[in-house]
């Protein structure tokens, strides 16, 4: 879970647009609470889905990076980074326990990480970043372009910039005297910024943490794309993980729209051809 990325946080250092208000409107209470179960529920389909996740995209053998949410570690992350192990990637999480927002040893920490999997990898990498790990994706890509190749972000409130809140805000504000602060850190509009590399947004209506709405971003080498799980399932969900393996296996410098075989259009509502 997450929550915007760097102080100030308060109403009143970063007013929002009126029209921006409704925006701002957390997911229903219903999604809320039942997350948990659903989460559950989510995790015990990704055995069932093990055959056809098996003929999803293999790759290069590149680096990726994975970002935990608020809360969350590297734990999390587990199933989702044995997933990509397995399609052939490099990859490793980011190693600095469970998330609690951040933190200067965040701040510094994650940057020398990127660079060392780019140096054990030969080039660019992936960042895959889940709800507040996909803020920390968006950062690092802007900060150091050069060793990022893309960024995909799983169930991430990139809308805080527009006035959106989230379940996770409570939270990520309790745990605000531990985060960092100064010019190096992200500010609340700098979150739904472009990155200067190809993204993806993973987002769902199911989502009861974020709402959907606030994981929309804009951008030239820019996509939304939905699926159907609850927020604590985005690392098990078998739609997200054949997504990921698509995007993952691009080769450099050649993006283009996320296009999912016919047979699993239904999973992604976002990509259904229009009539």
């Amino acid at each position: 879970m997450t929550s915007v990325a760097a102080q100030p946080l308060g109403p009143g250092d970063d007013p929002v647009p009126e029209r921006l208000r409704a925006l701002g409107i957390r997911p229903h209470a219903a999604l809320y609470l039942t997350e948990p179960v659903r989460g559950a529920i989510d995790r015990a389909a990704l055995p069932l889905a093990a055959p056809w996740l098996a003929a999803a995209p293999s790759g290069d053998g590149h680096g990726v990076l994975v970002l935990p949410g608020l809360l969350a570690s590297d734990r999390s992350t587990k199933p989702l980074r044995r997933f990509l192990r397995r399609k052939g990637y490099y990859v490793r999480g980011w190693r600095l326990g469970r998330n609690i927002g951040p933190t200067a040893t965040v701040m510094e920490t994650m940057p020398g990480a990127l660079c060392d999997l780019v140096e054990r990898t030969g080039g660019p990498v992936t960042v895959v970043g889940w709800s507040l790990g996909g803020l920390y994706a968006r950062y690092l890509a802007r900060r150091h372009p050069a060793y990022v190749r893309g960024v995909v972000t799983l169930g991430s409130p990139v809308g805080v910039a527009d006035g959106h809140r989230t379940h996770a805000d409570r939270a990520f504000e309790r745990l605000s005297f531990l985060h960092a602060r100064g010019p190096d850190v992200p500010r609340r509009g700098d979150v739904g910024g472009p990155v200067p590399v190809p993204s993806t947004s993973v987002y769902s209506r199911l989502d009861g943490v974020v709402a959907w709405r606030a994981c929309l971003a804009e951008g030239d080498w820019h996509e939304n794309v939905e699926v159907h799980c609850s927020h604590l399932g985005f690392g098990f969900d078998p739609a997200t993980l054949w997504l990921l393996a698509d995007r993952l296996a691009q080769p450099a410098g050649q993006w283009r729209p996320f296009a999912p075989p016919r047979l699993l259009r239904p999973l992604y509502p976002s990509c259904a051809p229009r009539r």
